[in-house]
């Protein structure tokens, strides 16, 4: 077959020419799992294609279009050498041995399984352009996160269109963590690679599992049948959201008691059965996949018919915008129980430190509801853009999932919204601060100057427990964080939830 004689065999050595591999779509997996490819295998030639100009324009400029630490030093390394970002998708696609599908699956909007089920709409796609512009066999990796099965529906429009050339799906889910993905992927966990259960699946298998040999120690590539690898990867997030809403739930309790949350989860942690990752109370979850993957899971238990799995899982999300709405009733609650025309200062809008990703974040609803409320908003995240926050503050739900060429192109501002580029320009003459976002500069600020530039009784809401709590009591904040005992002022407004 053509990949025994095209892919690497055992020593590394290439026996007739470089392979050559081609992803589709430049976003947060495929442009950074390619760039670690490109690097660590210098023998192959790495494409990235994407249909927008000017995500593709960004990959080949110093601006790169994500921030992700570690990210723009091995691009400019390996960028012209044997990485390569093109808008000319089946020019490569069509030159490539494996392509790797990176593509948008937003959750549907409307139709059969609207607001739960995956939309494959640009899977299928980018496989039919697969099958019209292949001319020799490929292997087809599934990079996106996906439903069970789909792999067997992509399957099934190659070979309906393949014109005699043979295709051979894999399924490769990535695990990455935004803020850390250079890190994961040159030290990752696992990497799992999913495949027929076929002689030419399993050779399939071993040429990707070549591929990761050149820096993955190999018993940390695990194969599996297609479908385990699909539910695998829904299934680790799930179990990831699930720790941070049970935690959450803890936070809950803990405020109502008197119980402190960093406690409670440092002696929950302590205990080897549990560990302590993913215990850190917080606002909520956010994130491109979290909340996406859990409503895929739902739909798929759903339509197996287990509405008891299905419920189940449901609950994972329902706690999380229950902490989100908490936290706006907090605030609202706290400043007199309203806070119309007030300046609230929002530290952060990013869904987690050490990214400019903004989807699912939580500061987007924590916003909505502090504007539902008529509140004058102030926003500052150091890697965030005016642009994006207007833009996730006027979009429709799910919407952020679809490419950006298919989003409204200039967002409608909304009026009560500053965007600025300095944490004491935010906080000035502010009644609040709204801490939701752990980036570590928000630990060192100077609250004191902060505190003699606010409106007073002056507010602070941590959404993250990044603050010393103590401290700015003692400067003269009344401070609300998230599964502390409660400010003696908090106590004397209950915030309904």
């Amino acid at each position: 077959m053509v990949f025994e004689k095209l892919l690497l065999q055992k020593g590394l050595k290439l026996k007739r020419k470089m392979v050559k591999i081609c992803c589709i779509g430049a976003g947060y997996v495929g442009g950074p799992t390619m760039a670690i490819i490109a690097l660590k295998c210098p023998s192959i030639e790495v494409a990235v294609v994407d249909i927008s100009v000017s995500r593709i324009t960004a990959w080949n400029s110093d601006q790169l279009p994500i921030y992700e630490p570690g990210l723009d030093g091995v691009v400019k390394q390996c960028r012209g050498k044997n990485l390569f970002f093109s808008t000319d998708v089946e020019k490569h696609v069509s030159e490539a041995d494996i392509v790797f599908v990176s593509v948008n699956t937003p959750t549907k909007t409307r139709g059969l399984g609207a607001g739960k089920a995956a939309d494959l709409t640009y899977w299928e796609s980018a496989a039919r352009m697969i099958a019209d512009v292949s001319k020799s066999n490929k292997i087809v990796v599934e990079k996106s996160t996906v439903p069970v099965k789909t792999a067997e529906a992509i399957e099934k429009i190659l070979t309906h269109n393949s014109k005699g050339i043979q295709f051979q799906i894999l399924s490769n889910p990535e695990f990455l963590a935004e803020g850390t993905a250079i890190e994961d992927l040159l030290k990752p966990d696992r990497v799992l690679i999913g495949g027929r259960e076929t002689p030419e699946g399993q050779k399939a298998i071993q040429a990707l599992k070549d591929v990761y040999a050149q820096w993955v120690p190999e018993e940390r590539i695990l194969t599996t049948n297609l479908w385990s690898a699909e539910l695998s990867k829904l299934a680790a997030n799930a179990f990831l959201a699930q720790r941070i809403s049970s935690v959450n739930a803890m936070s809950a309790l803990c405020e109502a008691t008197g119980a402190n949350i960093t406690q409670v989860s440092y002696a929950v942690g302590k205990d080897s059965r549990i560990g302590p990752k993913f215990l850190n109370a917080s606002v909520g979850f956010g994130g491109s996949c979290f909340q996406k993957d859990i409503l895929n899971l739902v739909y798929i238990c759903e339509c197996n018919g287990l509405p008891e799995v299905a419920e189940y899982w449901k609950q994972v999300i329902k706690i999380n915008d229950y902490q989100k709405n908490r936290f706006v009733n907090r605030v609202v609650a706290s400043m007199f129980n309203t806070v119309s025309n007030k300046k609230i200062a929002v530290l952060g809008f990013a869904f987690k430190k050490d990214t400019g990703d903004t989807r699912e974040t939580p500061a987007i609803d924590v916003c909505k509801g502090l504007l539902g409320d008529k509140a004058r908003l102030s926003i500052y995240d150091p890697q965030v853009t005016e642009d994006q926050i207007q833009r996730d503050l006027t979009m429709d739900k799910f919407t952020w999932d679809h490419p950006i060429h298919l989003q409204p192109m200039s967002p409608s501002t909304v009026k009560q919204v500053s965007v600025v580029w300095e944490a004491y320009e935010a906080t000035k003459d502010a009644h609040g601060i709204c801490i939701l976002t752990e980036w570590d500069e928000f630990k060192t600020l100077d609250y004191k100057r902060i505190y003699d530039n606010m409106q007073k009784p002056a507010f602070v809401f941590d959404g993250r427990n990044v603050v010393d709590v103590e401290k700015l009591r003692e400067i003269g904040f009344i401070v609300f964080s998230i599964g502390k005992p409660l400010d003696p002022w908090l106590k004397d407004m209950p915030a309904v939830a």
